[in-house]
């Protein structure tokens, strides 16, 4: 890991240490485990402190450095490279909402190296493990898991409205990793009508899709460990919580596209619904998954 010179808070390394643990056990199953959990807590106690460790460093970059050279920083201690294609379609100024696939692991970081944005805001579930990042926190527009989650689409139309940008995964739970796992493209069905939202409060918002992949390591979906999950998407959990434990299978090639913006202004214009504009965006992020782009720039070269 390349070192930082910040100073780690010990609570919230602990803190984080702790949320690890728990994760852990939720995706090898174990979450409901009694007899013999102290000693695999124990057992799994150095990974997840590692982990901590990173990322309590990478709160504190982006409290000193901001979220984009935080993220790099943090990239490049998960991943082998990041290449990017289409940062052109990527509005300079004025407002703009950002909609990406959610394969998980680094594709959030992948995400805000790649925006050169810097009054970005994301649209995120609350979980503790955010909450434990006060640095990286105060750029989320949280979805509560209870309450009126209207009040988030108005806190990301108001942010919008003042001419900034908002990312959102709209499939809202994590998605196939296109480069290694079957199922991308009819994830796209699930996106949230939310879209269609956006568009409708803010008319001039440029609507821009983004495909995430490369996140998920092949060699961690394979590991004899995941056989031990029979659902599909237990194993890629499982697999997920062993790419984080296990060094080796972090040298993914990350990559990320950017299609061509929509306006919303003309997706009203044409008297579409929120459900028509929805499949109007997510037409265009299949087109980035059936015909990805020929020409990648490295944007990053990681230290795995």
């Amino acid at each position: 890991m390349t070192t930082t010179n910040l100073t780690l808070n010990a609570a919230q390394v602990e803190a984080l240490t702790e949320i690890n643990l728990d994760d852990f056990f939720e995706s090898l199953g174990l979450a409901q485990l009694r007899r013999g959990r102290g000693f695999l807590r124990c057992l799994f106690r150095p990974a997840a402190r590692r982990f901590a460790e990173v990322v309590a460093a990478f709160d504190g970059e982006v409290g000193e450095r901001g979220l984009q050279a935080g993220s790099e920083w943090l990239l490049k201690q998960m991943t082998r490279k990041l290449e990017v294609a289409g940062r052109e379609n990527i509005p300079a100024d004025g407002p703009a909402l950002i909609l990406a696939n959610h394969p998980g692991m680094a594709d959030t970081i992948a995400l805000f190296t790649s925006l050169p944005r810097p009054d970005l805001r994301i649209i995120a579930l609350a979980r503790p493990f955010l909450h434990a990042l006060p640095n990286v926190s105060r750029q989320l527009i949280y979805v509560p898991t209870e309450g009126d989650r209207m009040l988030v689409v108005r806190a990301a139309a108001r942010h919008l409205r003042e001419g900034r940008t908002v990312l959102t995964c709209p499939a809202g739970e994590i998605e196939p990793d296109p480069a290694v796992l079957p199922g991308a493209v009819e994830s796209l069905q699930r996106w949230s009508q939310s879209i269609g939202l956006f568009a409708r409060l803010v008319p001039q918002t440029r609507i821009v899709p983004a495909i995430v992949s490369g996140v998920v390591s092949r060699a961690a979906l394979n590991n004899p460990l995941t056989h031990l999950r029979r659902a599909r998407k237990d194993r890629d959990r499982m697999a997920a919580a062993l790419q984080v434990m296990i060094p080796a299978y972090q040298g993914t090639t990350v990559r990320v596209a950017f299609g061509p913006p929509l306006t919303g202004s003309e997706l009203v214009t044409e008297g579409a619904d929120a459900a028509a504009i929805t499949r109007a965006v997510a037409a265009r992020a299949r087109r980035l998954l059936e015909a990805p782009p020929t020409t990648w720039e490295t944007l990053l070269i990681g230290d795995r």
